[in-house]
């Protein structure tokens, strides 16, 4: 079968050396979004795909618009039997989504209805849920709402993070596809509708989902500096110092009377805060302007003894400090 592929970000590039690893589904083209500056530095980095796609030596398209009359010419010239996409970061127009000869698919990370939108990995973990899991779709021109083909489930593990858990769940979409694939081929698989009236929402990570709320109970804070694992990191601010919290664990300690964002204590690696419901323990951090180290280290260095006090109000953002 002829394939081209759509993706951009890291959740899809497993997905792509599978296919590319299949004898019959190697894509004859693979589209994935333009570079874009990044970082302080604003320089041009390439997508996550476009590296994978170099690295197996298939052509690469970048195009900046879906609905130009050149890309519909060079689509149509490949003759595809099938689209594949996965985080690809654009809806296809209908215009596009009519080419292919068998079905456009995409591979969602979550169980649909549930979690559609730009970030399903990350609002999993928010909500501290126990399983999410992949969606094979038939694509329509709306986010993530055609109808279902397959799906399975995958288990959240405490210690998960985004990054870990967005590499489990392409693994898991990578496997999903192929037998999605060739269930196509064989009309093997029909689709289903989606429960519109259960589905929820991903929507893109913002500022103000990285702020650390001391407020919150412990298992709440350690979700959202697992949400932001590896990228952008949590973030909190100690006499107006920010400070990136990479990793962290509730901690089982016996009640105490402190307020929350109050240090509690520290070991060699570790700081205890007192939340709104339990201690958590920090592991790893990066001081503004710093490197990434253990928070006992940054814990001495920076003077933080029982009873420093992290900032409760949100601290106002820029976006620059979370990126």
């Amino acid at each position: 079968m002829r394939v081209v592929f759509f993706g951009t970000a890291e959740f899809a590039v497993p997905i792509l050396r599978r296919l590319s690893a299949h004898p019959s589904l190697l894509p004859a083209l693979v589209i994935t979004q333009p570079d874009r500056p990044r970082g302080r530095g604003r320089r041009l980095d390439e997508p996550p795909v476009k590296s994978a796609a170099r690295d197996l030596g298939l052509p690469v398209l970048q195009p900046e618009r879906l609905r130009s009359r050149r890309l519909q010419d060079v689509l149509l010239a490949q003759k595809p039997d099938l689209f594949v996409v996965a985080a690809y970061g654009r809806i296809l127009p209908r215009s596009l989504l009519g080419i292919p000869r068998l079905a456009p698919v995409n591979v969602h990370g979550s169980l649909l209805p549930a979690y559609r939108g730009a970030a399903p990995v990350q609002r999993a973990l928010l909500d501290g849920v126990r399983t999410t899991g992949v969606t094979t779709i038939w694509m329509n021109e709306r986010m993530d709402e055609g109808d279902i083909l397959m799906q399975a489930p995958v288990a959240v593990a405490q210690s998960d993070t985004t990054g870990s858990l967005t590499a489990r769940l392409a693994d898991a979409g990578a496997a999903l596809l192929i037998q999605t694939v060739l269930g196509l081929a064989e009309g093997s698989i029909a689709g289903r509708p989606q429960a519109d009236g259960d589905a929820t929402y991903a929507a893109p990570i913002g500022p103000d989902d990285a702020v650390i709320r001391w407020t919150d109970s412990a298992q709440v804070c350690h979700d959202r500096i697992r949400a932001m694992a590896p990228r952008p990191g949590a973030v909190t601010t100690m006499s107006s110092r920010r400070l990136k919290v990479l990793q962290a664990m509730p901690r089982d300690a016996a009640p105490r009377e402190e307020q929350p964002g109050v240090v509690t204590g520290a070991s060699a690696d570790q700081v205890h805060v007192a939340t709104g419901a339990g201690e958590l323990s920090l592991i790893r951090v990066q001081p503004e302007s710093g490197k990434e180290m253990s928070a006992g280290a940054w814990a001495r260095g920076a003077r933080v003894l029982a009873g420093s006090q992290f900032d409760v109000r949100s601290p106002d953002h820029d976006g620059s400090q979370v990126r």
